[in-house]
């Protein structure tokens, strides 16, 4: 018997590499204004809540309210028609995927990432298997509240308790607590091991293959 019903999956970090193409954008920008630009590790750290908030950490401590939302307008546009230069699917996803969806289960994608390059990236990656895919956007609430993650259960009519949060990140655990829900938190994301084992989530995983197992 199955443990949960539903899978709802991060973005960044949880199904896709990201951080290439999220660096070499926040970079970009960050040349283009002038500003001093940042390692990978160190925008690698900036993630998890969001690309305005990605922006404002990436940017000097004295830029003002105008030239930082000047900046991330910049980045947004620039992210959207580059955000799939170098991100690449995570060893084993795809075939989780495929499992999960043949076996029944329904598959969502709930993100801190701009509505629009979710929407992107899922059409080229996950179209077949995602039946709902979430990213930010006025009007609602981004993780860690519960939000976007009750709006994809509503859509795929699924009860909280019958569905499992997988992420990779303090963010994505938060989430699933604020939503009442299981946490898988994965290892292979934007976060060192020893920090997800410090949030104590239910599950954590080294490989795909394992959350296969679980739920």
């Amino acid at each position: 018997m199955k443990k949960y019903q539903t899978v709802i999956f991060d973005l960044d970090g949880t199904l896709l590499n990201t951080l290439d193409d999220l660096a070499d954008s926040v970079n970009h920008i960050l040349c283009e204004f002038g500003y001093p630009m940042h390692s990978k590790y160190c925008i690698r750290r900036f993630l998890g809540n969001g690309i305005e908030c990605l922006m404002k950490r990436s940017l000097p401590p004295d830029v003002n309210a105008a030239e930082g939302k000047k900046a991330f307008l910049a980045f947004k546009a620039y992210y959207t028609s580059h955000c799939q230069v170098k991100t690449k699917i995570y060893d084993g996803i795809q075939e989780l995927l495929e499992s999960l969806v043949a076996r029944g289960y329904k598959v969502a994608i709930v993100s801190n990432k701009n509505y629009a390059a979710v929407q992107e990236l899922n059409k080229i990656h996950f179209a077949k298997y995602v039946q709902v895919a979430i990213g930010e956007k006025p009007g609602i609430r981004k993780k860690p509240a519960p939000d976007t993650v009750l709006a994809a259960l509503k859509i795929l009519g699924c009860p909280r308790e019958e569905a499992v949060y997988v992420g990779d990140s303090e963010v994505d655990k938060a989430t699933a607590d604020n939503s009442g829900m299981d946490c898988i938190l994965v290892s292979w994301g934007f976060r060192d091991k020893p920090e997800l084992e410090a949030l104590k989530a239910k599950y954590l995983v080294d490989e795909p293959k394992e959350i296969l197992q679980l739920v």
